[in-house]
């Protein structure tokens, strides 16, 4: 019995996303849509409505674990929201975010912890941020076997570096670090980079510059793909969007106004309804009925 048999009839599975597949839409001249999450719940919703990429983003040190930035998530904690994250995804291609402090020291040490992300983990790419000064670091991943996608422009575990969450390549010598990062990178084979808080006309240049796909955040239209943090999406990030932020939903609101209605609907007593509960089968509750009846006749002896 062929293989098409057991499916006969059924829709058919969205093929699986692979990094070939986001190098080959490039060539192709298709879009590349990517989001984060960090649960088993969003990750499927997100793999649902066939997003390309899931980047497990460290970024959940502040939208999940309540952190001020980037820098304090660890790598046991990146590991156990990917795998969460796996859990959920049938398709889109799961990328880990590695975190500040797993690959900035001791090369060695990086190429450990990204092989962690695909044997603990189940992701199939990890991100590691910076440019040229990563390029070896790279390499020695992809010796490693492992997919890596590229970060350059704003890279949050840079933060006190850049004095700040600021816009990267402004002037002649910042657009001409970007460039070069952006190509050390394509040439140390990393699959896709993505490019955050850099003006629009140095990501159209890098995206023609280089044969990996780029991925903006706060880029502009001209990459290959846009990628953005889920709850800045759906408004559960508890702070002022970024510029680039465009939100599609109201979680927030919709959350607060479930749970308010469920608070008065127990303070009021509609909650749970008599529908909402379960009941003796009618045997049992004649049964105890009986057993009450005889105990109260006894009381009255």
């Amino acid at each position: 019995m062929s293989i098409t048999s057991f499916t006969r009839g059924q829709p058919s599975a969205r093929p699986k996303v692979t990094t070939h597949t986001i190098l080959e839409k490039k060539s192709r001249h298709e879009l590349i849509t990517c989001l984060t999450a960090y649960d088993y719940a969003t990750s499927r919703l997100v793999d649902e409505a066939g997003i390309d990429m899931i980047l497990v983003g460290d970024s959940l040190a502040q939208v999940v674990l309540g952190y001020e930035s980037t820098l304090p998530v660890t790598t046991e904690e990146m590991l156990h929201h990917t795998r969460a994250v796996r859990r959920a995804v049938k398709s889109a291609l799961v990328i880990a975010d590695m975190p500040f402090g797993s690959y900035q020291g001791d090369e060695a040490e990086g190429v450990r912890n990204a092989v962690r992300f695909l044997k603990e983990g189940g992701a199939e790419a990890v991100k590691i941020e910076g440019g040229a000064k990563r390029a070896d670091l790279v390499s020695r991943i992809l010796d490693a076997e492992v997919p890596v996608m590229g970060h350059i422009g704003l890279t949050p575990q840079s933060l006190h570096k850049m004095g700040g969450y600021k816009v990267q390549g402004k002037d002649l010598a910042g657009v001409e670090q970007l460039i070069k990062d952006a190509v050390a990178l394509d040439r140390a084979g990393a699959f896709s980079i993505v490019l955050e808080g850099v003006p629009r006309e140095v990501a159209a240049m890098i995206t023609q510059e280089v044969a990996a796909p780029t991925i903006g955040i706060g880029a502009g239209p001209d990459c290959d793909g846009q990628v953005l943090v889920f709850h800045d999406l759906v408004n559960l990030s508890f702070a002022p969007p970024a510029k680039f932020v465009r939100r599609y939903g109201d979680a927030a609101a919709l959350i607060t106004s479930a749970v308010q209605q469920f608070k008065a609907d127990v303070e009021s007593g509609s909650y749970p309804s008599d529908e909402e509960s379960y009941h003796l089968p009618r045997n049992t509750k004649l049964e105890l009925e009986a057993i009450m009846n005889r105990k109260q006749m006894k009381a009255y002896r």
